[in-house]
């Protein structure tokens, strides 16, 4: 109003909306300044927010300008102009801030923490001078006016990033960054500094700074999405295409299917490939990928190829061609396990490969769920003539899984896994006498050395060692309990044998042995009736 040639009642009018205005700011209520405080807290948790969302996409402008300076480095160098601007913007507030609470609180307030303002701590909360003074200033020449200037340039700065390539972008950023002049409620014009921070109490004018420092970072993030777009905007989400073939195996057999995957090696969701082989177009899923399928009918290598065709973002068809080969031959790979078809944990476990018409030294053994060991065995030449392999299991519960990879005629062929159930090695039974049970004639028990533990039907020859147990002899005096850290009987032991009778029990107890795969078995009692 300062600039109006203004009548004697609009002056008094003038005059009286001012001293109204000062009235209501000295009775600020109690709940007005706690709901500002809670709006403040929200903009603050706001602005936390979009700052992480904004470095996110600078990083996104980092990778990609790595990826492909020459696509993607001028427009990151926008977006880094954008960000010094914005923290222009954003600081020149925070400082604005920082000044208003520490003239109005002191040096030493809890509310100034570095560069974060705590509006909780803030004890003249309602006080409506300083932040005008400092703002608007006595003849209206307050920091306001540096505040609008800066705000200006800023929001023409982004507009002008923008080359007019997102309207809808522009009109959010010319609406939040609004710092036209408008009217008092009595239809007088009024300047943007005076209607938006003269008179307020202080709680409200630092609400008000970071709403202004939330549209600023919202306009960036606007900004920045709008540059990054223009990356990808007529070109593929990735700066190479490649055609993949990748077969189910490279060597087939007579009478079998031989089946490939293709794909381009960087797809788009949006969109599935053309994939053409032999002039027909061949089945693509989901995913993209396309399936290649042909009986093979002969021996020999095969060799085939087609068109992948992917639409591009400018509406442009990409054609990538692709080439492949795969041999088939006479027969399959053969292995068979030698002693059973389980496999057991802890042992080597032998097994034999072989491919018919393929030497042992250029076949090769993988296992999944285990180690495998080789022995060849040569005959009288000193040739290699058989593979002979041992696997020995990891875990139970998982199945090992034999991979055979053959070299033929140059190249190497992996043939699907051959599975083996894994089993725990069953536990042996302890035997004296030979018996684990029934009966056994005093003579014959008086004359054992020892337990021994034996794995009776099992096909392999499994060695455990007894390492000890207790003998348990009961009369009309008690119960006797003789110990041996061995599998031989101990003197004690034999004696307590010595005076079993005919109809009483030989109790054989706490029966431990040391299998081959390092580990104690607690084997079942050994109960024997005396004859």
């Amino acid at each position: 109003m300062a600039h109006e040639k203004l009548s004697p009642r609009q002056k008094m009018i003038g005059m009286m909306y001012l001293v109204l205005t000062a009235m209501l700011a000295l009775n600020v209520s109690k709940e007005a300044i706690e709901a500002f405080k809670r709006v403040d807290q929200g903009l603050t948790l706001s602005i936390a927010n979009y700052a992480i969302k904004n470095n996110i996409i600078y990083s996104d402008f980092d990778r990609a300008a790595a990826e492909n300076p020459a696509k993607a480095g001028k427009f990151k160098t926008a977006a880094y102009q954008v960000k010094e601007r914005a923290d222009e913007a954003f600081n020149y507030m925070q400082g604005l801030k920082k000044e208003i609470i520490l003239k109005a609180e002191g040096p030493e307030t809890p509310a100034i923490k570095g560069d974060e303002v705590i509006v909780e701590e803030v004890k003249r909360i309602d006080d409506t001078n300083i932040p005008s003074e400092i703002l608007i200033g006595a003849s209206e020449n307050g920091k306001a006016n540096n505040l609008k200037a800066l705000l200006n340039d800023y929001r023409d700065f982004l507009v002008t990033i923008l080359e007019g390539k997102n309207p809808t972008a522009e009109e959010v950023i010319r609406k939040s960054l609004n710092t036209a002049d408008g009217h008092d409620p009595d239809g007088q014009p009024t300047r943007w500094e005076n209607m938006t921070f003269q008179t307020l109490p202080l709680v409200a004018v630092i609400t008000i700074l970071s709403e202004l420092q939330l549209n600023v970072r919202n306009a960036e993030t606007e900004v920045l999405n709008s540059l990054y777009t223009q990356i990808d905007a007529s070109s593929f989400k990735f700066n190479k295409l490649t055609a993949i073939v990748i077969p189910n195996s490279n060597y087939v057999t007579v009478g079998s299917d031989y089946e490939a995957k293709v794909f381009i090696s960087a797809t788009d969701t949006t969109q599935s490939p053309e994939i053409t082989v032999g002039g027909a177009k061949i089945p693509v899923d989901e995913s993209g990928k396309g399936t290649y399928k042909a009986k093979a009918t002969s021996v020999g290598p095969k060799k085939w190829g087609g068109i992948i065709a992917l639409r591009a973002p400018d509406g442009s068809m990409k054609n990538y061609s692709f080439d492949a080969d795969y041999f088939v031959g006479e027969s399959n790979v053969i292995v068979s396990a030698t002693a059973v078809n389980v496999m057991y944990i802890g042992i080597d476990n032998p097994i034999d490969v072989s491919v018919p018409g393929v030497s042992p030294d250029k076949i090769k053994v993988r296992v999944v769920n285990g180690s495998v060991t080789t022995e060849k065995v040569k005959n009288a030449k000193g040739e290699n003539f058989k593979g002979n392999w041992a696997v020995k299991p990891n875990a139970v519960g998982q199945n090992v899984q034999v991979i055979v990879t053959a070299d033929i005629d140059g190249k190497p062929f992996q043939y699907p896994p051959y599975d083996f159930r894994v089993k725990p090695l069953p536990k042996p039974i302890a035997v004296f006498g030979g018996k684990s049970t029934g009966t056994i004639p005093r003579a014959t028990a008086a004359a054992q050395q020892g337990v021994f533990a034996i794995m009776p039907d099992f096909d392999f020859d499994l060695s455990y060692t007894v390492t000890g147990f207790s003998v348990l002899y009961s009369d009309n005096r008690g119960d006797f309990d003789e110990p041996s850290t061995s599998s031989n009987l101990t003197a004690k032991q034999k004696d307590l044998i010595s005076r079993l009778t005919r109809g009483k029990y030989l109790t054989i107890k706490d029966i431990k042995a040391l299998g081959p795969d390092g580990k104690i078995n607690e084997l079942l009692p050994v109960i024997l009736k005396i004859d």
